[in-house]
């Protein structure tokens, strides 16, 4: 089922609109984070350096434009501190026209990196990094309530436990109307009859009370402007895609059901551009309200993101001062039950810690200090993706293994067992007895894949040893692309010989090698104080030609000593 609003067509995922009890879900679900973003919004104003109302119809604009272009259902997208970090400083320096900018063009950059796929990046973020993210986020969420439980009067503690208590309690008798709701009601009626003096949501500053004006930022439009904004827009638009698309991964797997995650890149990018129109400070998905709306408040569908926009602008425009009565402390206790609901405590059971692999547990820990220590999101998932690839890379280094057999002609075989590539491929070089190993060696490849130059560079170094020695060397059962590639290679990174393709898939030495190069690496180790004159070189090309196969030095020697000899 779709829904279509003022000419627009929101498609629907999941239950339908026309059951009564998902319609009033996902109507009180927008209503419940509407309140709980206005105090966030004003919040990040103050952190961007602009005034509150720029913060909340960044709010306004990002929810109500994503729930028409994004790709994932029931998340919520809104003025973020994230962003609002990054953009900050242009602000501070430049001027709010500058930050207008800076997020126009930010949402050009997320346009333009989702027309190149880069949604498709997310494939490379491991679980353990997603439970991190979680769990980080999860106590960022609880850290960011701290300020408003500090120098504060006493009774926000009784009046903050009591709103905890109805949170946990209330979900267990009756899911009819979202414990969140009851929660700000409850506490704002007590407030308003009782008088007390605790915190409100009008003291974190002024509430609008007018519809802001379309335009465009009023900057100059020079390369000077393109220059102070491109680096902060850049950083704003990576930041904000990253936060985004890992909310969506996460909705995806509380839901159960899949998002079009390069739909929803672009789609941030065009919220950013409208919400700059609207002389907005940007954002992207915010995480807390994301989890309140979907796993506290059961939303599951585009609605609940379009009215909490829509319930955002109408609470601050037209109900200004009653929203400004909401006391802090039933804000503070609904977050503080959505940080613990957030946190993946299986991931830090004993139980799961005593079978989960150490590495594993290594990257989660990784990613959740990275990002508390800095407060953001993308550094922290960044140096946990970071940690996860120094991880694999280790742990798959030692995946190679090599074993060896003599064969009843006296010819050595080394099976090579695991893929090669930069971090394995170093070890490889030491595996093999090249002093004592027989005349006529082969190096079985059939188990393995080449898959890079430090690969194709080991195996050059293991064929020169041999042949420095006086030692036939074969590589065979190599696959057609790891064949290709030390076609293409070998011989080429600072180390003799050069392989040429056989049908058989086995390695020789091709014509590639040179004349001298072959003398200066493979004869005269062997022949000591010959040297190769012009037709020694002649014969060596001739030779070559015919892409003789390793193992006929002596043969080779004698034709180059005859022809070395008759010109040294």
């Amino acid at each position: 089922m779709s829904l279509t609003i003022a000419g627009f067509r929101v498609p629907a995922t999941g239950p339908s609109l026309r059951s009564p009890a998902v319609l009033r879900t996902e109507v009180l679900a927008g209503l419940v984070v509407a309140l709980a973003l206005i105090p966030e919004a004003i919040a990040f104003s103050v952190i961007a350096g602009v005034d509150p109302r720029v913060g909340l119809f960044s709010t306004v604009t990002m929810a109500i434009t994503i729930a028409f272009t994004g790709g994932r259902p029931a998340m919520i997208t809104a003025a973020t501190a994230a962003v609002a970090l990054v953009v900050a400083p242009v602000s501070r320096e430049y001027g709010v026209g500058y930050l207008v900018a800076t997020i126009l063009l930010a949402g050009v950059f997320q346009m333009l990196l989702a027309l190149f796929g880069v949604a498709k990046l997310m494939r490379f973020i491991p679980r353990s990094v997603m439970v991190g993210f979680v769990n980080a986020l999860a106590i960022l969420v609880l850290v960011s309530q701290v300020p408003h439980l500090v120098g504060v009067p006493w009774l926000v503690y009784p009046l903050t436990a009591v709103g905890i208590a109805v949170m946990f309690v209330l979900p267990k008798v009756t899911t009819a109307v979202p414990a969140p709701l009851v929660v700000v009601l409850v506490l704002t009626l007590l407030f308003v009859a009782f008088g007390w003096n605790v915190p409100d949501v009008g003291d974190q500053g002024a509430l609008p009370d007018s519809l802001p004006v379309p335009g465009f930022p009023h900057v100059p439009v020079t390369l000077h402007t393109l220059q102070v904004i491109a680096p902060y827009a850049l950083g704003a638009a990576l930041v904000g895609l990253l936060e985004s698309l890992m909310t969506a991964k996460l909705v995806d797997d509380i839901t159960d059901t899949p998002s079009n995650k390069t739909r929803e890149a672009c789609g941030q990018g065009i919220a950013n551009v409208v919400t700059a129109v609207f002389g907005g400070m940007g954002g992207c998905a915010v995480v807390g309200q994301t989890m309140m709306n979907v796993k506290v408040a059961g939303a599951r569908t585009r609605l609940s993101t379009l009215l909490t926009g829509v319930f955002v602008l109408i609470l601050v425009v037209s109900l200004g001062d009653l929203v400004g009565r909401i006391p802090m402390a039933a804000l503070v206790a609904v977050m503080i039950v959505v940080s613990f609901a957030t946190f993946d405590w299986h991931s830090v059971a004993p139980r799961t810690l005593k079978v989960l692999p150490r590495s594993e547990t290594l990257v989660m820990v990784v990613t959740v200090i990275a990002t508390v220590a800095t407060g953001n999101l993308a550094i922290g998932v960044s140096l946990g993706v970071l940690a996860a690839m120094v991880a694999f890379a280790r742990r798959v280094a030692h995946f190679t293994t090599v074993s060896a057999v003599t064969g009843p002609d006296g010819t050595r075989t080394y099976r090579v067992r695991g893929d090669l590539f930069f971090v394995s491929s170093n070890d490889l070089v030491h595996q093999f007895d090249y002093a004592d190993d027989p005349s006529e060696v082969v190096i079985d490849l059939s188990g393995t894949s080449v898959w890079d130059a430090s690969s194709v560079a080991t195996l050059d170094t293991i064929r020169l040893k041999y042949a420095s020695r006086g030692k036939t060397v074969s590589f065979t059962g190599l696959d057609g692309a790891s064949l290709d590639r030390l076609n293409r290679l070998s011989g080429q990174l600072g180390v003799l010989g050069c392989f040429t393709g056989a049908s058989d898939h086995t390695s020789h030495f091709g014509p590639g090698c040179g004349g001298d190069t072959w003398f200066r690496n493979v004869i005269s180790p062997v022949i000591p104080g010959l040297t190769p004159g012009p037709r020694c070189r002649r014969a060596w090309w001739r030779g070559g030609a015919s892409c003789m196969p390793m193992g006929r030095e002596p043969r080779r020697a004698n034709r180059c000593r005859r022809a070395g000899r008759a010109h040294t």
